[in-house]
């Protein structure tokens, strides 16, 4: 077998031999030196088999892209906002430094200025829609979660859906001869405030769409202490928020437990009177057992039916900040309308039902809406409206449907409601002012010690404290 003779690598030997001057590894290395003497980057360098001992240069391996200085084995320094070192570590601690210049934009080749161009560009296509503020939800977005979505709207817009079908029906002469008497009962029905609860579905209370509801935040209620089946309570809620879906979740239906946690009560959350003339959504609120917050209503809840027919074991859920409230509501802050909010103590003394603080952490943080500090004009004729109409439109706004950034529906955000420990009520017919006073100063402090045990755990991201107002 033939042997190869090697290339003579002296100058004297090679001119012997009508050679080159200089071998083709040195030629090589020149090139290389040469071109990093230039500024430019040396010709890529890849791994392979030679017949020589030489070392070899590393293999590159691609890493994923990255919005840090250091991902996978690469570190990166900026120097002068121009130029980005670049440092790979493979995994035998091997170090590679490579400069990157920083190409405008951050993608594609650099191109350099050119000078008196006659070329004029129009705008950049698509240029807002990248600087667009308004984020959209994915189409991969799980089944879960888009029926989540699905059943926090239809009861966002329960009112406005269930008055529109009764419009539509009103639009077909077919159905006028059902209708027209419809209307002349709900005219007359006292089914709101009798107290009786006859039209209220243990079935409807307890279906799965409302643990979707309340996994949409998610919710969860927190008890502070039992409560006895054998006496009647009264449940102030705290804040109102925008639309109170804390209170809806936790004490209108079964999602939360309140069953498990409080058995041997039957809870009734309550609304406006008004929302029990309105067609079809009465019928809707009747079934998952809400009633009047009138004053007949909660003295019938609490005096009649329960064991004892005399209101032993029912609740009421009052939210007592009321309309006024949901002003101020801001997210990250809690401003409760409590000082001179004292209804509630003298209905517990005329029916004898203990007084039960309950505080729901987030529900604040559900919408934004205008500020009363930058916009006090329109914080005023809020304030007007609620006088006159006794209910007012707080203007806010959230997410919507495929968006994060613009609609109706309440932000993805937890709800944490707390119930506080039960204040004994002795019952009177006349309540006296000292005892008021005093009930009302012992509810107060309770609804503290709840901010204060609990805010580090459920509000993190408050920018102020717990605030006792008018």
């Amino acid at each position: 077998m033939a042997t190869l003779n090697q290339e003579p690598t002296l100058p004297a030997e090679r001119k012997q031999q009508h050679l080159s001057p200089k071998s083709y590894v040195d030629a090589a290395e020149e090139n290389v030196d040469t071109f990093s003497q230039n500024g430019r980057p040396p010709p890529e360098l890849y791994s392979g088999q030679g017949e020589d001992a030489a070392p070899r240069s590393p293999r590159r391996h691609l890493h994923k892209k990255s919005g840090s200085l250091r991902t996978n084995g690469v570190s990166k320094e900026k120097k002068d906002g121009q130029v980005v070192v670049e440092r790979y570590e493979d995994k035998d601690g091997e170090h590679l430094v490579s400069i990157k210049q920083a190409w405008d934009g951050g993608k594609g080749k650099a191109t350099a200025p050119r000078r008196n161009s006659e070329l004029v560009s129009g705008r950049k296509a698509g240029a807002r829609w990248e600087q667009s503020h308004i984020h959209f939800a994915p189409l991969s977005v799980p089944l879960k979660r888009r029926l989540q979505t699905l059943v926090v709207l239809g009861h966002t817009l329960s009112i406005a859906l269930l008055l529109g079908t009764f419009f539509l029906l009103c639009a077909i002469p077919l159905f006028w001869p059902v209708l027209v008497p419809y209307l002349i009962y709900i005219l007359f029905s006292s089914a709101g405030h009798s107290g009786t609860l006859s039209h209220r579905s243990n079935f409807l209370r307890s279906l799965p769409i409302w643990s979707l509801f309340a996994s949409y935040f998610p919710a969860r209620l927190h008890r502070s202490a039992p409560l006895a089946p054998t006496r009647k309570y009264i449940f102030g809620y705290h804040p109102h928020g925008i639309i109170s879906h804390g209170a809806f979740a936790a004490f209108a239906t079964e999602a939360l437990g309140f069953s498990q946690l409080f058995p041997g009560i039957t809870n009734t959350l309550l609304t406006l009177d008004s929302n029990f003339r309105v067609p079809l959504y009465r019928e809707y609120a009747l079934s998952m057992g809400l009633a009047s917050v009138s004053r007949d209503s909660c003295e019938n809840l609490l005096s009649r039916g329960g064991a004892n027919g005399e209101g032993m074991g029912r609740g009421i859920t009052i939210v007592v900040g009321g309309a006024r409230e949901s002003l101020d509501a801001q997210p990250h802050s809690l401003r409760l309308v409590l000082k001179r909010r004292k209804g509630f103590v003298k209905l517990a003394i005329r029916t004898g039902a203990d007084l039960v603080p309950v505080l729901a952490f987030g529900e604040n943080e559900l919408y934004d809406q205008v500020q009363p500090e930058q916009h006090p004009l329109i914080h005023k004729t809020q304030l007007v409206i609620k006088k006159v109409l006794g209910f007012t439109v707080p203007l806010f706004h959230a997410r919507g449907v495929f968006n994060y950034d613009v609609g109706m529906m309440p932000y993805r955000r937890p709800l944490n409601i707390v119930v506080g420990r039960p204040i004994k009520v002795q019952q009177a017919s006349k309540p006296e002012e000292a005892y008021v006073d005093e009930l009302h100063d012992v509810y107060v402090k309770e609804l503290e010690r709840i901010w204060e045990e609990w805010r580090d755990e459920f509000a993190m991201e408050r920018t102020g404290e717990l605030q006792i107002v008018e």
